[in-house]
């Protein structure tokens, strides 16, 4: 590492910038295989160093820059640096607000590296421009080495998760994926369920933060609980077959080194009877009642031979019994695959059945719906029209509000019986389904332990034809042990009886014969052992495909699980769209229940500022009134003061006219 500093001095100062203490500091201090320069604000100089001396970079694992404030140009020379570094595991790029070259930047890093398998990407704004995301999102399909990827907070909206679910549908390798705190919304949980069932390697997906609603989130904890499980079992098998080979490779050594010790025997035997030959060419006068218990003893050997072959053949037969039950068991599958079908293509219609009758009860409603709106909108032209006539059409509008309360009371009531009988059908549909699924799950596994069973009495039956051959060798072995005590005792009996050579010749002729059978009879006891070996090792062949084809058929029973898994929850989904598309409904006519309440406060409104109004203008009416009496009861005073001043005029007038010198004057009338 020191001379990794050393480097990282030397190429800042050729560049002509000098090199942060800092960096030297985390460099001086630097752990092994671990470079962490967290909350550390990189130049561009020292980020154009550090991607000139990553690709040669063999010690470093793990590369931290979290919260580093990197810039495009920074972040794009480091990122090219690691494009062919093949060492580095963990690459931490949290809070370095990375925008659209950061994202491009990313994408040709996954598309080049083999070697990063955790990449955290917190805190970025990654999602905000779509055409670099959707490069990153590609490349991350192309990549096969990445297992983490953390991009929780980078504004990942709906599009973008389509994008990823895009990627995970042809990536083979990633395992976590952490996408909290984004704007994914109902659109992108949707997406990314339904690119769950082709990605079989993710079994850990965060959502959490991203109004997703509680169904969809339910669907992806399933689909990681069944991937999980699919990890799990993977493994497991994997173990079992590991555990299986190791098991079939200690049986090959174990049969090798015995057929080595028989090997090594018969040649002993061999040696021996060439010795024992040699020894008795000259002293073999009187061993003609040995072989004569050599023949019993022969004849005993092809008896037990005889039932070796018997047991041999027996245990044919039983393999051929078994060839016909595995015959069966397959035919009772294929029907029980026939029944799956069937009863999936009844369900089928009846789902198509129910979809039907919901569609038609939603069209029902729908023409409710459109029945009421169009009231609603005649009320309201009725309001406007008659907003000056209100106080004749008070009793109309009440008609109409009561009309309309009893046709919204109706519809509410309808709606409920409606739901009552939708969530009715769900659950008898759930309970079906439920008891169909434990009744398969209890046929299959009664057909598992009966293939278990199976195995295990041909795991007896070979066990019991090794005990049967360990017999055969261990009588082989005593025999000879016997046969060699009695080769002593004639050759005692052959020293005391030295004299009788001459008369014994032809003797010693009918002997050499036997030996010679003897020979034979031996060489067809080898034959016979070495067919029965044979035969064994075909049984443990013909045990191993039986195990085999156990496998594929479990294999195939987790497949049709899987599929089952898979159409229930399509179906719910389904179910859930329909009750989600229902409750819009109902939202919008509560909404319209809501803007009739609106109405009906409006009118009570009007009628009641009309109602002010009117009681202002008979109390201006009556105020006037009063001020009209009391004006006539001024105007009638006045009239009466000008009329008694008329009269008074009128009498002074005629008392000045009478009373004047000029009336005597004037001429009579």
């Amino acid at each position: 590492m020191e001379e990794f500093r050393r480097a990282y001095s030397r190429l800042c100062k050729e560049s002509g910038a000098e090199p942060q203490e800092t960096v030297l500091q985390q460099l001086h201090q630097l752990a092994q295989g671990r470079l962490d320069l967290a909350t550390q604000s990189l130049t561009v100089d020292t980020c154009r160093a550090l991607g000139k001396l990553l690709p040669k970079e063999t010690l470093l694992t793990e590369l931290v820059l979290s919260d580093c404030m990197l810039s495009e140009e920074g972040a794009t020379l480091l990122l090219q640096g690691l494009c062919v570094n093949t060492v580095v595991r963990f690459l931490d790029l949290k809070g370095n607000n990375l925008r659209a070259a950061g994202a491009e930047a990313l994408a040709k890093l996954l598309r080049q590296n083999k070697s990063i398998q955790s990449l955290t990407l917190e805190w970025n704004n990654l999602g905000t421009w779509e055409e670099a995301f959707s490069a990153f999102c590609g490349a991350l399909s192309a990549n096969g080495a990445l297992r983490q990827l953390d991009l929780r907070n980078n504004q990942i909206t709906h599009k973008g998760a389509e994008e990823l679910a895009l990627a995970l549908k042809s990536n083979a390798s990633l395992q976590q994926l952490d996408l909290r705190w984004n704007h994914i919304g109902l659109l992108g949980g949707r997406a990314l369920v339904n690119c769950l069932p082709s990605n079989r390697t993710l079994w850990k997906l965060e959502l959490a933060g991203n109004n997703i609603p509680g169904d969809i989130l339910r669907a992806v904890e399933q689909a990681m609980d069944h991937n999980q499980d699919r990890q799990t079992a993977f493994r497991e098998s994997q173990a079992r077959a590991h555990v299986l080979s190791k098991e079939v490779r200690h049986l090959r050594e174990e049969k090798s080194k015995q057929f080595l010790d028989l090997m090594e025997t018969i040649d002993r035997q061999r040696e021996e009877m060439a010795r024992s030959s040699k020894a008795s060419a000259a002293r073999v006068g009187q061993l003609q009642e040995a072989l004569n218990e050599r023949h019993s003893i022969i004849n005993a050997l092809k008896a037990k031979l005889q039932m070796a072959e018997a047991a041999l053949a027996l245990s044919e037969q039983k393999a051929q019994d078994l060839g016909e039950l595995l015959a069966t068991t397959e035919q009772e599958q294929r029907s029980l695959v026939q029944r799956q079908a069937k009863e999936h293509r009844l369900e089928q219609q009846e789902a198509a059945e129910r979809e039907s009758k919901l569609l038609r009860d939603l069209s029902a409603a729908n023409e409710k719906n459109l029945l009421l709106r169009n009231q609603v909108d005649e009320l309201e032209r009725k309001v406007k029209s008659q907003q000056e006539q209100l106080f004749l059409t008070r009793q109309e509008l009440t008609n109409t509000t009561a009309e309309l309360k009893m046709r919204a009371v109706q519809a509410e009531e309808r709606l409920e019986l409606e739901k009552k009988r939708s969530r009715q059908n769900l659950e008898d549909a759930e309970q079906l389904r439920f008891k169909e699924v434990e009744h398969m799950t209890r046929h299959l596994e009664d057909s598992e332990r009966a293939m278990q069973e199976r195995v295990q009495r041909l795991e007896a039956t070979r066990m019991s034809l090794e005990e049967e051959l360990s017999r055969a060798k261990a009588a082989a072995l005593s025999e000879r042990s016997q046969a060699e005590e009695e080769l002593i005792k004639a050759k005692n009996q052959v020293r005391l009886e030295e004299q009788r050579l001459a008369h014994l010749e032809e003797k010693l002729r009918l002997l050499a014969r036997a030996r010679d059978e003897a020979q034979s009879a031996c060489l067809q006891q080898k034959q016979t052992v070495a067919d029965a070996q044979t035969r064994a090792s075909q049984l443990g062949l013909q045990v191993e495909g039986l195990r085999r084809r156990l496998e594929e058929l479990q294999q195939e029973l987790s497949s049709k699980d899987q599929e089952k898994v898979a159409e229930v929850t399509r179906v719910r989904l389904e179910l859930q769209e329909q009750n989600g598309r229902l409750q819009a409904e109902l939202t919008a006519q509560e909404a319209l229940k809501e803007k009739v309440a609106a109405l009906e406060r409006q009118l009570k409104v009007i009628s009641s500022d009309h109602r002010e109004a009117l009681l202002d203008r008979d109390s201006e009416n009556a105020s006037l009134r009063e001020k009209l009496r009391l004006k006539e009861a001024e105007i009638a005073r006045i009239r009466d003061e000008e009329a008694q001043r008329a009269s008074f005029l009128q009498n002074a007038v005629l008392a000045y006219v009478q009373g004047s010198p000029l009336r005597t004057l004037s001429p009579q009338k």
